[in-house]
């Protein structure tokens, strides 16, 4: 007796697996935004403002979202996190200071949080150096150079649905503002 044919898969549940098999990782967006961060032509194509941070989006691997920034000097972004996005970030030109938590904080439900000791983390990254950061990472990103525009490439998945931005009062991080894609488009 022959069997019966097998049935049908489901479309969607196809295209659920066929998206997160070409999902870059962490390790594969950091390699992208240093090979990008390493292209000067581009890097040189960047207009740059003296007042305030630019940018210009990007084509990411496998979906993603990415993004040439330059920064004027003393600027930065204030504390924020990507929501459910990895993300991975390289200094192009100059040298930016990242300062992290080493710690996941709730996806919802909070106004306000009393951070425990211990918790803060801070890097250097120069030219040519790149880190990756897993979801809900939250930190801030600073050129601190007093003279030097700094530049650098971001990339983020899944591109990114929201950024939470945080106030600091010592120990105290407080939500301030939810901002959707297009709020920066």
């Amino acid at each position: 007796m022959p069997l019966p044919p097998a049935p049908s898969p489901d479309p969607s549940a196809l295209a659920l697996a066929s998206a997160s098999a070409s999902a870059p990782t962490s390790a594969e967006l950091l390699d992208f935004v240093r090979r990008t961060a390493a292209d000067q032509e581009l890097v040189d194509s960047l207009p740059l403002d003296p007042e305030g941070r630019t940018w210009v989006r990007l084509d990411g691997p496998g979906g993603s979202e990415a993004w040439l920034i330059g920064w004027p000097p003393g600027s930065g972004t204030g504390w924020h996190d990507h929501a459910e996005s990895l993300g991975a970030f390289a200094t192009a030109r100059g040298t930016l200071t990242e300062n992290a938590l080493a710690v996941r904080l709730p996806a919802s439900g909070w106004k306000t949080l009393e951070l425990a000791d211990g918790l803060d983390r801070s890097r250097r990254l120069s030219e040519g150096t790149g880190r990756a950061f897993g979801r809900h990472h939250v930190h801030e990103v600073l050129n601190e150079s007093t003279d030097t525009h700094a530049v650098s490439v971001h990339a983020y998945y899944p591109p990114l649905p929201l950024i939470r931005r945080f106030s600091r009062t010592g120990a105290v991080l407080r939500l301030e503002q939810v901002e959707r894609p297009e709020d920066w488009q």
